[in-house]
């Protein structure tokens, strides 16, 4: 029997009663489509976080200056004076070592006109931008000159924005006034030239505004705002997320080295990684695989046993049938296929309406309730692959049944 007439004679065998053909498929398509449509949703997620944590940095290292005491009582982390801007341009020239940024912050007021607003002043270099993959809503960011003559201009927040000017105004090349008490003065209403507004952010993982801030050059901080030397914060990008526990290694070296600290020595400075980011997304990824699994194991499942139990139907309905064939010559694994044919069909027809049913799902919740979602191209293919094996593995039983079928009995079954 050739291959073309055992598929024949298994559609006419399904053809035969349509509706609990279509029934029996529904459970395929079912499982199929629940399968896209969460695979969908998970991978639409999983890009969404990792679309979140790559705006954090995964590759980020943050470097800050340590402890300092003074009359025995210990000011905390990032008090020191320690750390300079030199130290920045030497973790620039380590291997590895991307993007880096030296940061001097102060808190002060704000005042353009009769508004004035209470926020954070941070200090910060060229590259901030291009670590946080952060882009400006108007105008531009300010440029190296800025940085290397400290001087008096500011990239608005756009919360800073919203409270001096007003939402979706550009104030670009406008006047704001600064007042700050810094660590060795006190200054009020500096002038600086606004160039840039950043985009909004929102809130960080902690709950704080981060567009709640000016940033300006860190030299001006330094120099005109908080009256010292040194600086409280280097941002480091590597070059790779798998750079980074590499690189924060060398700047820590290097620091040591710089600032001449001794073997058993604590170090002045401490050095923060994203590794409890990378962590989180590891964990996330392993619960919505998890998940994932379960669903389509459950669901396939479903579909399984209900063409295994349409197949058995089959198989008792048509025992005459198997009977004459062979009897009149044909061999049980012509019947043992034939058999195996029909539970593919079945499958095979209810994977494919299923990935099509799971792809308009998919679109639906992303058209009505703006949910991410993203359909891999091999998740199409598992899916589909799933379904013609769960074909393959419950429909064998059934045929292998028929196969078996002695023939004189057979054609004695009434």
């Amino acid at each position: 029997m050739t291959l073309v007439m055992i598929f024949r004679i298994a559609l006419k065998a399904l053809s035969r009663n349509k509706m609990r053909t279509a029934l029996t498929m529904l459970g395929m398509i079912i499982g199929v489509g629940a399968v896209i449509t969460m695979v969908a949703l998970g991978a639409g997620a999983q890009s969404s976080i990792d679309a979140q944590i790559q705006s954090a940095g995964t590759n980020m290292i943050m470097v800050s200056a340590g402890n300092f005491t003074q009359g025995g009582v210990r000011q905390g982390q990032g008090n020191a004076s320690t750390l300079v801007p030199e130290d920045a341009a030497a973790i620039a020239q380590l291997n590895g070592v991307r993007y880096v940024a030296a940061a001097s912050n102060a808190r002060g007021q704000v005042v353009a006109g009769n508004q004035n607003w209470s926020t954070q002043i941070q200090g910060t270099d060229v590259d901030l931008p291009l670590i946080r993959s952060w882009q400006t809503s108007a105008g531009a960011f300010f440029t190296p000159q800025d940085v290397t003559t400290a001087a008096k201009v500011a990239v608005l927040g756009s919360t800073v924005r919203d409270q001096l000017f007003g939402p979706d105004v550009d104030p670009t090349g406008e006047i704001v006034r600064v007042s700050s008490g810094g660590a060795g003065a006190t200054v009020q209403n500096q002038p600086f030239t606004v160039v840039g507004v950043m985009a909004a952010k929102g809130q960080s993982s902690v709950g704080q505004d981060q567009d709640d801030v000016i940033y300006v050059p860190y030299s001006t901080v330094m120099k005109k705002l908080r009256g010292t030397t040194s600086v409280q914060q280097i941002s480091v990008s590597a070059t790779s997320a798998g750079d980074t526990t590499t690189v924060a290694e060398a700047i820590g070296n290097l620091l040591r080295a710089r600032h001449k600290i001794q073997p058993g020595d604590p170090d002045d400075f401490l050095i923060r990684t994203m590794d409890e980011i990378a962590s989180v997304r590891k964990e996330t990824t392993q619960t919505m695989t998890a998940l994932l699994a379960g669903i389509a194991g459950v669901s396939l499942l479903v579909g399984g046993i209900g063409i295994m139990n349409i197949m058995l139907v089959s198989v008792t309905e048509r025992t005459r049938e198997i009977g004459l064939r062979l009897a009149v010559g044909a061999r049980g694994r012509d019947v043992l296929f034939q058999f195996l044919v029909e539970a593919v069909v079945l499958s095979g027809i209810g994977g494919s309406v299923g990935i099509a049913l799971g792809f308009g799902l998919s679109r639906g919740l992303t058209y009505w309730m703006e949910w991410p979602t993203e359909v891999p191209l091999n998740a199409v293919a598992v899916a589909f692959g799933f379904a013609a094996g769960t074909g393959v593995f419950f429909g064998f039983y059934p045929a292998r049944k028929a196969a078996a079928l002695d023939p004189i009995e057979a054609l004695r079954f009434e």
